[in-house]
């Protein structure tokens, strides 16, 4: 290998190394998604979603107009999660973690005959 060929690759090399450090301190980007659906009869529903950090937020309004929404916000301590229906109706489920953690099997143990 020639001494240019050389230093292009340790170039090379220094500029990845710089770039992957860079995008590597980024906070998670968001994902956002909007679909539409059109029926036969020209009728349309819709559903936005967004998602960041493991959060969900989405809202689907159905083609008579009415809206229904989901909100799921999660952290280390646990989840919430809150759905609204079309009629307004709200439901909440709250899931908690703690910090123990469960044994690595439950199958009783095996004895020796």
């Amino acid at each position: 290998m020639n001494t240019t060929t050389s230093k292009h690759l340790t170039a090379i090399a220094i500029v990845t190394a710089a770039l992957c450090s860079a995008f590597a301190t980024l906070p998670a980007e968001a994902r956002e998604r909007h679909t539409t659906v059109t029926g036969a009869n020209g009728k349309t529903a819709t559903r936005d979603v967004s998602r960041q950090n493991g959060d969900v937020q989405s809202s689907t309004t159905g083609p008579n107009g009415k809206t229904s929404s989901r909100s799921v916000d999660r952290s280390a301590s646990g989840t919430v999660a809150t759905v609204t229906g079309p009629n307004g109706k709200t439901g909440t489920r709250t899931t908690t973690r703690s910090g123990t953690t469960a044994p690595a099997s439950t199958a009783p143990a095996a004895t020796a005959p």
